[in-house]
């Protein structure tokens, strides 16, 4: 682990990429983290669709899958 700011620093696959995040995180931290609308989000946390109400109740930890899919509006 490495730390970042003092806050020791956790190793999570987002949407397939490697990366380094503050430990003790939930996922809706994680969405906060990466600046991700949590509104036109969903989350898959290892291999799991999570419902929006349990973002907030999920914690990310070392090792995690996590892939976020973000809704975009067009036309």
């Amino acid at each position: 682990m490495s730390e970042e700011d003092g806050a020791a620093m956790i190793k999570v696959k987002v949407n397939g990429e490697m990366r380094e995040v503050p430990s003790g995180l939930t996922v809706g931290d994680l969405l906060d983290y990466f600046k991700v609308r949590k509104a036109a989000a969903v989350v898959e946390h290892n291999r799991v669709i999570l419902k929006q109400r349990e973002n907030d109740a999920v914690a990310v930890n070392e090792g995690d899958e996590i892939e976020i899919v973000r809704f975009v509006g067009g036309g």
